[in-house]
C-alpha cells in the first residue's frame, strides 16, 4: 500500500493506492497552512493503516508546501521504516491530459514568473526542461494546444490561442505516472535559482 502525499502547491492532499487502484483520498485547496493541515489529513486517511512505501511531490511550486510535504514524508519513512520516493508536480497535472495529446503545464511560480514544462504521451514523458518565465517568455515557449495548471489561463490569455484547465496536482493523479516519473530523489525541485546571492568575499 502506497501513501502518496502532495503539498507543493497551493493544494493539500494525500491518498492511498493499492495495485494501482486508489483506495482513498482527501484533497482540499488550502492556500496556506499546509504544515497545520497535511498531518492531520494523513491520520484521518490512514485510520490505523500503515503503508508499505511513501510517495510525495517534490514540487516546483510553493517553497514552504514543497518543504512541507517532504519533511512530513521523511519523518513517517524513518518512524515506519519504509522507503521514501518523489515525483514532479508538472508530470502529475500531465498525467490527467487525455492519452494521446501534447499538453502545456504552467504553475504560478514567484517573482510574477510561471513554471512551465511540456509533456507528450503513451507513455506520458517530459518534451523539455522545466522553465521558470515570465508570462509573456512561457506564452512563447509552450507549443501545446492545451495547457493545464494554476497558469493555465494567464498563459493562453498572453498567447491568444490554445484551451486552458486551471488545475492543481492531486495525489491520486499518481496513478497515471510510469514508473520513471514516479521514483525521483525525494528531494526539492525548486525550479529557479534561489533569491539570495552569496555575500562576495571582502
Amino acid at each position: 500500500m502506497l501513501l502518496v502525499i502532495d503539498s507543493a502547491t497551493a493544494a493539500c492532499s494525500a491518498a492511498l493506492i493499492d495495485g494501482g487502484q486508489v483506495l482513498d483520498e482527501r484533497h482540499e485547496v488550502v492556500g496556506r497552512g499546509h504544515a497545520e493541515r497535511l498531518m492531520p489529513m494523513i491520520g484521518e486517511l490512514l485510520a490505523g493503516r500503515c503503508p508499505s512505501s511513501i510517495l510525495v511531490d517534490c514540487g516546483p511550486g510553493s517553497f514552504t508546501g514543497v518543504r512541507v510535504g517532504l519533511a512530513a514524508a521523511h519523518g513517517l519513512a524513518i518512524g515506519w521504516g519504509v522507503p521514501v520516493s518523489g515525483y514532479s508536480s508538472m508530470a502529475a497535472l500531465a498525467s490527467t491530459a487525455a492519452a494521446g495529446r501534447e499538453v502545456g503545464i504552467a504553475l504560478h511560480g514567484g517573482h510574477g514568473q510561471l513554471f512551465v514544462q511540456s509533456y507528450g504521451h503513451d507513455p506520458i514523458a517530459p518534451l523539455d526542461q522545466l522553465q521558470s518565465l515570465s508570462p509573456e517568455a512561457a506564452a512563447a515557449t509552450v507549443k501545446a494546444e492545451l495547457v493545464l495548471g494554476s497558469g493555465a489561463e494567464l498563459l493562453v490569455k498572453i498567447r491568444g490561442r490554445g484551451e486552458a484547465m486551471d488545475a492543481l496536482p492531486r495525489a491520486s493523479a499518481v496513478v497515471g505516472l510510469p514508473e520513471g516519473l514516479r521514483s525521483l530523489p525525494p528531494r526539492p525541485i525548486y525550479g529557479r535559482a534561489p533569491d539570495a546571492k552569496p555575500m562576495l568575499a571582502l
